[in-house]
Protein backbone atom coordinates (compact mmCIF):
# COMPACT_ATOMS: atom_id res chain seq x y z
CA UNK A 1 0.00 0.00 0.00
CA UNK A 2 1.09 3.67 -0.80
CA UNK A 3 2.57 6.07 1.53
CA UNK A 4 -0.20 8.49 0.86
CA UNK A 5 -3.84 8.77 1.75
CA UNK A 6 -5.97 9.90 -1.09
CA UNK A 7 -8.31 12.91 0.57
CA UNK A 8 -11.80 11.93 -0.01
CA UNK A 9 -14.00 15.51 0.51
CA UNK A 10 -17.41 15.62 0.81
CA UNK A 11 -19.46 18.46 0.86
CA UNK A 12 -20.00 20.23 3.80
CA UNK A 13 -23.36 20.64 3.91
CA UNK A 14 -24.88 16.89 2.11
CA UNK A 15 -26.32 14.39 4.54
CA UNK A 16 -25.21 10.46 3.26
CA UNK A 17 -29.07 8.86 2.24
CA UNK A 18 -29.53 5.83 0.31
CA UNK A 19 -27.51 6.20 -2.90
CA UNK A 20 -28.35 8.82 -5.35
CA UNK A 21 -31.58 10.22 -3.41
CA UNK A 22 -31.38 13.04 -1.59
CA UNK A 23 -34.67 14.21 -0.42
CA UNK A 24 -36.04 17.45 -0.53
CA UNK A 25 -35.56 19.48 2.26
CA UNK A 26 -37.84 22.54 3.39
CA UNK A 27 -36.43 23.59 7.14
CA UNK A 28 -38.99 22.42 8.60
CA UNK A 29 -37.83 19.53 11.06
CA UNK A 30 -40.68 17.75 11.11
CA UNK A 31 -40.81 17.36 7.74
CA UNK A 32 -37.60 17.40 7.07
CA UNK A 33 -36.66 14.01 9.24
CA UNK A 34 -40.16 11.84 8.13
CA UNK A 35 -37.96 12.65 4.43
CA UNK A 36 -34.86 11.63 5.64
CA UNK A 37 -36.09 8.40 7.30
CA UNK A 38 -38.43 7.77 4.06
CA UNK A 39 -35.76 8.10 2.17
CA UNK A 40 -33.72 6.16 4.13
CA UNK A 41 -35.86 3.26 3.87
CA UNK A 42 -36.69 3.21 7.80
CA UNK A 43 -40.52 3.97 8.58
CA UNK A 44 -41.70 7.23 10.25
CA UNK A 45 -42.55 5.65 13.45
CA UNK A 46 -43.86 8.27 16.21
CA UNK A 47 -40.86 7.33 18.49
CA UNK A 48 -38.34 7.96 15.45
CA UNK A 49 -40.01 11.37 13.74
CA UNK A 50 -39.70 12.62 17.63
CA UNK A 51 -36.26 11.49 18.47
CA UNK A 52 -35.09 12.19 15.21
CA UNK A 53 -36.90 15.72 15.47
CA UNK A 54 -34.36 16.12 18.84
CA UNK A 55 -31.34 14.79 16.49
CA UNK A 56 -31.79 16.82 13.23
CA UNK A 57 -33.89 19.72 14.36
CA UNK A 58 -30.82 21.76 15.92
CA UNK A 59 -28.12 21.45 13.51
CA UNK A 60 -25.09 19.76 13.97
CA UNK A 61 -24.72 17.81 16.98
CA UNK A 62 -22.83 15.28 18.91
CA UNK A 63 -24.82 13.61 21.35
CA UNK A 64 -24.69 10.44 23.71
CA UNK A 65 -27.78 7.90 23.76
CA UNK A 66 -27.94 8.81 27.48
CA UNK A 67 -27.76 12.78 26.20
CA UNK A 68 -30.80 12.69 23.52
CA UNK A 69 -32.73 10.14 26.71
CA UNK A 70 -32.32 13.29 28.92
CA UNK A 71 -33.55 15.29 26.37
CA UNK A 72 -36.55 13.60 25.06
CA UNK A 73 -37.50 13.05 29.10
CA UNK A 74 -37.46 16.78 29.19
CA UNK A 75 -39.74 17.41 25.80
CA UNK A 76 -42.14 14.52 27.15
CA UNK A 77 -41.63 12.37 25.00
CA UNK A 78 -42.35 8.96 26.03
CA UNK A 79 -39.44 6.70 25.25
CA UNK A 80 -36.73 4.13 27.39
CA UNK A 81 -32.87 4.23 27.30
CA UNK A 82 -33.18 1.14 25.39
CA UNK A 83 -35.37 2.93 22.41
CA UNK A 84 -32.89 5.67 22.37
CA UNK A 85 -30.11 3.32 21.56
CA UNK A 86 -32.48 1.47 19.34
CA UNK A 87 -33.10 4.38 17.43
CA UNK A 88 -29.42 5.34 17.45
CA UNK A 89 -28.48 2.31 16.01
CA UNK A 90 -30.69 2.26 13.34
CA UNK A 91 -30.18 5.77 12.41
CA UNK A 92 -26.51 5.08 12.19
CA UNK A 93 -26.95 2.31 10.04
CA UNK A 94 -29.19 3.72 7.33
CA UNK A 95 -26.67 6.11 7.09
CA UNK A 96 -28.29 9.38 9.23
CA UNK A 97 -25.61 9.03 11.66
CA UNK A 98 -22.25 8.49 12.22
CA UNK A 99 -21.07 6.98 15.20
CA UNK A 100 -17.76 8.18 16.86
CA UNK A 101 -15.96 6.15 20.07
CA UNK A 102 -13.82 8.25 22.52
CA UNK A 103 -12.09 5.66 24.88
CA UNK A 104 -13.90 3.09 24.07
CA UNK A 105 -16.55 3.37 26.75
CA UNK A 106 -18.46 6.70 25.37
CA UNK A 107 -20.40 7.06 22.09
CA UNK A 108 -21.21 9.78 20.26
CA UNK A 109 -23.69 9.95 17.30
CA UNK A 110 -22.76 13.04 15.05
CA UNK A 111 -25.37 14.31 12.75
CA UNK A 112 -22.71 15.70 10.60
CA UNK A 113 -21.93 11.84 8.27
CA UNK A 114 -19.69 13.78 6.37
CA UNK A 115 -15.62 12.85 5.89
CA UNK A 116 -14.43 14.87 9.43
CA UNK A 117 -12.50 14.33 12.69
CA UNK A 118 -12.98 15.63 15.85
CA UNK A 119 -11.59 17.17 19.12
CA UNK A 120 -13.06 15.57 22.65
CA UNK A 121 -12.24 18.46 25.29
CA UNK A 122 -11.88 16.22 27.91
CA UNK A 123 -12.49 18.89 30.66
CA UNK A 124 -16.08 19.38 29.40
CA UNK A 125 -16.36 15.61 27.92
CA UNK A 126 -17.56 17.45 24.76
CA UNK A 127 -16.85 16.27 20.91
CA UNK A 128 -16.50 18.87 18.41
CA UNK A 129 -15.59 18.58 15.15
CA UNK A 130 -11.95 19.87 13.45
CA UNK A 131 -12.83 22.89 11.36
CA UNK A 132 -9.90 22.06 9.04
CA UNK A 133 -11.37 20.09 5.71
CA UNK A 134 -8.12 19.51 4.79
CA UNK A 135 -6.62 17.51 7.80
CA UNK A 136 -4.95 14.32 6.41
CA UNK A 137 -2.95 11.49 7.74
CA UNK A 138 0.73 11.08 6.15
CA UNK A 139 1.16 7.68 6.40
CA UNK A 140 -1.01 4.45 6.42
CA UNK A 141 -0.10 1.21 8.46
CA UNK A 142 -0.49 -1.65 5.83
CA UNK A 143 -4.42 -3.18 5.63
CA UNK A 144 -4.24 -6.78 6.13
CA UNK A 145 -5.17 -9.10 3.08
CA UNK A 146 -8.89 -8.83 2.26
CA UNK A 147 -9.51 -5.92 3.78
CA UNK A 148 -10.41 -1.96 3.29
CA UNK A 149 -10.61 1.08 5.45
CA UNK A 150 -14.23 1.11 5.96
CA UNK A 151 -13.42 5.32 7.42
CA UNK A 152 -10.95 7.02 9.26
CA UNK A 153 -11.81 8.59 12.65
CA UNK A 154 -9.30 10.76 14.00
CA UNK A 155 -10.21 12.11 17.50
CA UNK A 156 -7.49 14.30 18.97
CA UNK A 157 -7.73 14.84 23.13
CA UNK A 158 -7.98 18.36 24.38
CA UNK A 159 -7.61 19.43 27.56
CA UNK A 160 -7.02 23.08 29.54
CA UNK A 161 -3.53 23.12 30.40
CA UNK A 162 -2.33 23.67 34.17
Amino acid sequence: MSDEVPHVSDDAGQVAHSPGHQPALTGCPWHDVNEMLQAAGLRPTRQRMALGWLLFGKGTRHLTAEMLYEEATLAKVPVSLATVYNTLNQLTDAGLLRQVSVDGTKTYFDTNVTAHHHFYLENNHELVDIPDPHLVLSKMPDIPEGYEIARIDMVVRLRKKR
